[in-house]
């Protein structure tokens, strides 16, 4: 059977989600006191403070995950691209992923690239679920467009430290967890070749 390149798509879309959410919750699970309000989510890959701490199998399989999320993202840029040629999505997506990929390459001991890594991801990844969210019919467009939203609005929160009691883990997450559940209920979308989402 041969898979067209909205199906290859969604699918490489749908997995990097799915397993990025496996690989980080093992992670936490093998991190010694793991606080998911009061730890970022990069504490997995390495913990900096005055110093740096990291823990073994948690931080490798943190960092192989986000990295793998980051290259199965820009894996489904291309194809995503030749189905849609919606340049402006493919850039985001694209951006996502090499941000991604940045963020398991560089963790908190390399310091300012970590953080730009990061940056990039939460802000494309959020303008990505937006503009993908115009591209779905029915119902589940404004899922999207609501998913997208949240993670600009956390997005914003976290950088001015305003963390609505959920201690700057929490407020991470509320950036992370709707792009990572756009990404799977999208991914899903678009590899259902019955779909109509939008291609050109």
């Amino acid at each position: 059977m041969r898979f067209n390149n909205q199906v290859i798509a969604g699918v490489l879309l749908l997995a990097g989600s799915v397993q990025f959410v496996f690989g980080m919750s093992i992670a936490e699970y093998l991190y010694p006191g793991y606080s998911a309000s009061k730890n970022f989510i990069s504490d997995l890959g390495a913990t900096c403070r005055e110093t740096c701490i990291v823990y073994e199998p948690s931080a490798s399989i943190f960092n192989s995950s986000v990295s793998l999320l980051g290259l199965l993202v820009l894996a489904s840029s291309y194809f995503f691209h030749r189905s849609f040629r919606k340049a402006v999505i493919t850039i985001l997506l694209a951006v996502t992923g090499v941000g991604a990929v940045g963020v398991g390459v560089f963790p908190e001991t390399a310091g300012v690239l970590h953080s730009i890594s990061s940056l990039i991801t939460f802000l494309a990844a959020g303008l990505a679920v937006i503009s993908t969210a115009l591209l779905a019919r029915g119902p589940i467009r404004y899922f999207g467009i609501l998913m997208g939203i949240t993670t600009l609005t956390a997005l914003a929160l976290f950088l001015s430290r305003v963390y609505m009691g959920l201690g700057p883990g929490g407020m991470e997450r509320m950036i992370v967890f709707p792009a990572l559940l756009w990404g799977a209920a999208f991914g899903a979308y678009i590899s259902n070749t019955s779909a109509q989402a939008g291609a050109a």
